[in-house]
């Protein structure tokens, strides 16, 4: 410094306006070498976090905010080549997730927000920036919404005053902090992060300018106990180790369970091959004592991997990561005994987006290729492996075949929800002691074996599927008829669906108050068809039901949960 000013050949007052310029930290903050690495650190620290929240990279000026963007672009695009490459020439195995990461990165939008100023398009120009491509997305697109959308790819902000205050966005979870702040203003920023989310275990601030030297005084202000913050004294900002020790913590809770359960972890470490499917299974086998013990690992083990993948990408990380991977490994079978499709919460909406797109497919279980399909198990073999094999497995993976079949049914047809809930008592019986293993494997082979009969009734009666549906409503639970007026009441059935089908089901059917009032109009006149037995009363409620099922299960012409299911 003092060279440079001695061969400048300054004066003094020039000299002491250099020394105040520079022992301001503005010089240091917009260096480009500064710089440069910040934006390669962003791209490799938000490439490598565990949770997948969107970020916010908070800059100095209105300069330096577009030179971070430009610099994290390139940046960006050089670890995509490198990913690109890698792929080229990667082994098959890796190919999939090494592809998974540079869709992410394709797909993954950046945007530069700031507000708008006089002339400000020559004044970037002077400084050899070009803000005419920033400033025309924040005119012409909703960038507020698309960062708040957590599906939005919009994923990355860069900002230096706008949106770091009284802007919330629950899914951002990691603030990138290069610029002095102090007082309320360092208070609301941090807080863009601390926003609940599913999924999301902390924000995370990562502090390159040492901003935390401000914090105590801040908190002194505006975060004391009795202004409704923190406890006086106390940071509601903590150090990245506290998170260390809460993982380590869970994954000390996790040991202690599976010892309790007698699961030697340390036999995973040297065992391989057959060895180390032989101790998963095992594990698998002494976890599924009953349903409370198996809600209970699975729970541990989603806490660690919350904890696991927040800490990332820190290098602590390492530490735990085998004995996070172990325990996954082990929930994972746990999960593919009990493949569940839930489809029943699917709203109008998505029926009529993705119409073409939803089909119902056989459930899998963790054999390859084989299907969860109850008919055609041979429960004579299944008895015979369950008294050979692991009997808690065995038992685990016939009970999560028929709650996937069990749901399909009942959505289909909400008569038989008798059979769920008589499903449900037997697991709970089961999980309160009052059966064995072998007297709930007995059990469940027996409920599967008449599930099978109920699954083909339809064919037994003569009807399909969705007439099935209607004939039972119509006739359960307090109808008693004869041969020749079951007759009567299953062709009522087949002419309702046939003219709702042919003339009322038109599209948007349900949302329209003269559409609705013709479908229950129909209903209750082909319903006036029912055998004299069906009093007033009972009329008036089988009207009611059917046009409730009609309402719930058909969304318009030729979409209906069992377009769906077929």
């Amino acid at each position: 410094m003092e060279e440079l000013i001695e061969a400048a050949a300054l004066d003094e007052e020039q000299e002491l306006k250099l020394q105040r310029q520079f022992t301001r930290e503005y010089t240091i903050i917009t260096d480009s070498d500064h710089l440069e690495k910040i934006a390669a650190d962003i791209v490799a620290h938000f490439l490598g976090r565990g949770h997948q929240g969107k970020a916010m990279v908070v800059s100095i000026d209105r300069y330096t905010t577009v030179r971070m963007y430009d610099k994290v672009q390139q940046h960006w695009q050089q670890h995509l080549d490198n990913l690109q490459t890698q792929l080229n020439t990667c082994e098959p195995s890796e190919r999939g997730q090494l592809a998974a990461k540079i869709q992410y990165m394709q797909e993954t939008d950046m945007v530069v927000v700031m507000s708008q100023s006089q002339n400000e398009i020559e004044a970037f120009q002077k400084k050899k920036l070009d803000i005419a491509p920033h400033r025309k997305r924040i005119f012409n697109e909703d960038l507020d919404e698309k960062f708040k959308d957590e599906n939005n790819p919009l994923r990355i902000v860069f900002v230096c005053a706008m949106w770091i205050t009284g802007f919330d966005v629950p899914s951002c979870s990691t603030i990138y902090l290069d610029k002095p702040m102090r007082n309320h203003t360092l208070m609301q920023t941090i807080a863009r992060a601390n926003r609940v989310f599913p999924d999301k275990v902390n924000g995370l601030i990562v502090d390159y300018i040492g901003v935390f030297r401000d914090l105590q005084k801040a908190l002194a202000i505006y975060g004391t106990a009795s202004g409704g913050g923190v406890e006086a004294g106390k940071t509601p900002v903590q150090a990245k180790a506290t998170l260390v020790e809460q993982l380590r913590t869970a994954i000390a809770e996790t040991q202690a369970f599976c010892t309790e359960h007698g699961i030697n972890l340390s036999q995973s470490q040297t065992a391989q091959g057959f060895e180390r499917i032989a101790f998963m299974s095992d594990a698998v086998e002494a976890i599924l004592v009953n349903d409370e013990s198996k809600q209970r690992y699975l729970a541990l083990t989603r806490h660690v991997t919350k904890l696991y993948q927040a800490i990332l990408p820190d290098p602590s990380a390492n530490e735990f990561g085998a004995m996070q991977n172990l325990f996954n490994a082990i929930a994972e079978r746990i999960y593919l005994l009990n493949p569940e499709v839930d489809i029943s919460e699917v709203t109008e909406a998505v029926s009529e987006l993705m119409d073409d797109s939803i089909t119902a497919v056989e459930y899998v279980i963790h054999e390859p290729n084989q299907l969860i399909d109850l008919s055609q198990i041979d429960f004579e073999a299944l008895k015979i492996r369950f008294a050979q094999g692991r009997k808690r497995t065995e038992a685990e993976q016939l009970k999560g075949a028929i709650t996937s079949q069990l749901k399909q049914m009942v959505r289909l047809n909400k008569s038989r929800v008798n059979y769920w809930e008589r499903f449900q008592k037997l697991i709970d019986e089961y999980n309160a002691g009052c059966h064995n293993i072998e007297t709930f494997f007995s059990s469940l082979v027996d409920f599967a074996q008449e599930l099978n009969v109920e699954d083909k009734r339809a064919i037994a009666e003569q009807l399909n599927e969705e007439e099935l549906a209607i004939f039972d409503l119509l006739t359960k639970p307090d109808v008693t008829l004869t041969r020749k007026e079951e007759q009567e009441v299953k062709k009522v059935a087949r002419d309702l669906l046939e003219t709702l089908k042919r003339q009322k089901l038109v599209l948007d059917w349900r949302k329209r108050q003269q559409s609705r009032a013709a479908v229950k109009l129909a209903i209750e006149e082909i319903l006036d068809r029912l055998p004299q037995n069906y009093s007033s009363d009972l009329y008036e409620r089988k009207c009611q039901a059917v046009y409730q099922h009609v309402y719930d299960s058909y969304y318009g012409q030729g979409r209906s949960i069992y377009a769906q299911a077929s």
